[in-house]
C-alpha cells in the first residue's frame, strides 16, 4: 500500500533529523544503470511528442489521488496528469499500478527498469514524495514538478470537541482511527511509554477510518489531511495539531520522470509550475473538495 512506503521513507528521513552532516555526505555514487538487452528506457520529449500520447503511472485504489470508479480513472493526480499532457499537446494515457514494498521499489518498476512481469515503465510517475537524501540515493530518477505540501491532521466530530480539537495527548482517553501501518499509526504507537496503544483503532485504509469516525466507532482519526478532507461528513471538522516529537510531519509531493530525459522533467516541471501560478491546480484541489497547500513557487 502507498501509506506503507511513504511511511518507510519518512522513516528513513525521521531517524536521519539532526545528523551533523551536509546533504548526502555520506553517499557513494552508485553506477549507472543498464539494463538486460537495452540501455535506455522510456521515451524522451520529442518522441512523445511525436507520437502523440504521454504514460503516466499513478497508485491504484489511492482516493483522492488516483483510484478506479465505474470504469472511469478518477482523482487529483489524474487530473494533474491530465493538464500535463493538456500543456504538451498529447493524450494523456494513465496505469493504475500497486504500492510495492517501498518508494525505491516502485521506482525501479515503473519509471527506469520496469516490473519483471506484467507492466513496463511510464514516462511520468504521479503522487511521489520528495526527500533530499532520498533523491541522492536514487541516481536513476529526477524528482520535479513538486505541486502539494501534504501533511498529518486530525479528523474530530465537532459535538465531540465543541472547545478544543483533539491532540494526540488525548488519545490516553480518546479513542482515535488510523490506517494500519501508516505514518499515523507509528507516531502514535511510538507516544512516550505506548500510552495511547489501548485507544487506537487499526484500519485497512484511512477512508475506513474515516467511516469508523462517522459511524461513532471511535472519536477521531488521523492520517493525511487529504485523504481524511476527501470523506469527510458535515458533522465532522480537521485540524493540524503541533505533534511533538516528530520530525517529519509533512512532505511534499511531486512527479518523477527518467533520468535520462532531462527535457521531459523540464517540459512537466514547467507545467505544473503555470498551472499553480495560474490557480489550475487550485481549482483542481477545489473541484475534489481539498485544501491546497502548495510548495514555496520558485
Amino acid at each position: 500500500m502507498i501509506g506503507r512506503s511513504l511511511f518507510l521513507l519518512l522513516l528513513a528521513a525521521t531517524l536521519s533529523t539532526g545528523m551533523a552532516m551536509a546533504r548526502c555526505e555520506d553517499h557513494v555514487p552508485q553506477p549507472k544503470p543498464q539494463n538486460a538487452g537495452r540501455d535506455i528506457v522510456g521515451a524522451d520529449l520529442d518522441t512523445i511528442v511525436e507520437r502523440g500520447y504521454i504514460e503516466f503511472a499513478a497508485y491504484d485504489d489511492f482516493p483522492p489521488w488516483s483510484y478506479e470508479r465505474d470504469g472511469k480513472i478518477l482523482g487529483v493526480d489524474i487530473d494533474i496528469g491530465r493538464l500535463i499532457a493538456e500543456e504538451l499537446d498529447v493524450e494523456a494515457r494513465f496505469n493504475l499500478v500497486a504500492a510495492g514494498e517501498n518508494l525505491e521499489a516502485d521506482l525501479r518498476n515503473w519509471i527506469w527498469k520496469g516490473p519483471l512481469i506484467n507492466g513496463r515503465v511510464a514516462n511520468v510517475m504521479l503522487h511521489v514524495p520528495y526527500d533530499s537524501e532520498f533523491a541522492c540515493r536514487v541516481e536513476q530518477v529526477v524528482f520535479t514538478g513538486q505541486y502539494h505540501v501534504e501533511e498529518i491532521a486530525i479528523a474530530y466530530g465537532r459535538d465531540t470537541y465543541p472547545d478544543d480539537p483533539p491532540v494526540p495527548a488525548y488519545f490516553r482517553i480518546d479513542t482515535v482511527a488510523v490506517e494500519n501501518d501508516s505514518i499515523a499509526d507509528f507516531y502514535l504507537s511510538a507516544f512516550p511509554g505506548g500510552q495511547l496503544a489501548q485507544n487506537m483503532r487499526r484500519y485497512p485504509t484511512v477512508a475506513k477510518a474515516m467511516q469508523a469516525l462517522a459511524g461513532g466507532a471511535t472519536m477521531a482519526a488521523m492520517g493525511p489531511r487529504a485523504q481524511l478532507e476527501a470523506r469527510l461528513a458535515p458533522e465532522l471538522d480537521i485540524h493540524t495539531p503541533p505533534l511533538p516529537g516528530f520530525a517529519v510531519s509533512s512532505w511534499t509531493t511531486g512527479v518523477a520522470v527518467h533520468f535520462a530525459y532531462r527535457g521531459l522533467g523540464y517540459a512537466v516541471d514547467d507545467a505544473i509550475y503555470a498551472a499553480l501560478r495560474d490557480g489550475r491546480i487550485t481549482e483542481i484541489f477545489n473541484r475534489h473538495g481539498l485544501t491546497l497547500s502548495p510548495p514555496a513557487l520558485r
